[in-house]
């Protein structure tokens, strides 16, 4: 999804984002106002440390292995 100058999420359509514009320009949504995703910052943020953690305290070949894995269950998936 694109994003604008701050990062906040743009609308990946032209269509949709005519629309976002169009409400920024008549004043029904602010600019700079990110939407709000029901998410508490502070879990997001905690949960944004603990991948990383994770994933330095794992060794190269856990890492590997749960990568094929990964890639295992994405190309088994049939097309619908």
């Amino acid at each position: 999804m694109p994003k604008g100058p701050k990062g906040e999420k743009r609308p990946a359509d032209v269509i949709g984002n005519a629309v976002h514009v169009m409400r920024i320009a008549t004043g029904e949504i602010e600019e700079g106002s990110p939407a709000d995703d029901g998410k508490d910052p502070a879990a997001k943020a905690l949960g944004a440390k603990g991948g990383k953690a994770r994933a330095e305290s794992m060794t190269p070949e856990r890492r590997a292995e749960i990568a094929r894995k990964a890639a295992a269950k994405r190309w088994s998936r049939q097309p619908e």
